[in-house]
């Protein structure tokens, strides 16, 4: 895959995250990074037919924001039957950190670092 492609594709599924997706907007910036880890790592195992058995309470919550995404992704974006488990990594390496950049790391949103928050 090109990288052309892959930001192509990255952008797509970053579209639908941003437009609907509510997980995104957690107030502080320690929730939406394991937020981020946790249900894009866990979308990324679906889409590779990996099964998943969460064991935790939290486990179990990501787990159903990734069923979720994963499925929307499958139903919106026909492509994806196209890659092997290995693109789809990379695609989806790809909107974490893009993903991580908007919503914590480049965000100038005080409130994510407030100690009072």
């Amino acid at each position: 895959m090109t990288e052309e492609k892959q930001s192509e594709y990255m952008e797509l599924l970053l579209d639908h995250i941003m437009k609907k997706c509510l997980w995104q907007f957690h107030s502080r910036a320690w929730d939406r990074e394991r937020q981020n880890e946790h249900i894009l790592g866990m979308t990324c195992d679906l889409l590779c037919g990996e099964e998943i058995v969460p064991s935790t309470p939290e486990d179990k919550c990501y787990y159903a924001d990734a069923l979720d995404l994963s499925r929307a992704y499958r139903n919106k974006f026909g492509w994806l039957d196209d890659l092997s488990a290995q693109e789809i990594r990379q695609v989806m390496q790809a909107l974490r950190e893009k993903l991580d950049y908007l919503t914590i790391t480049g965000s100038l949103n005080e409130e994510l670092t407030d100690t009072h928050y």
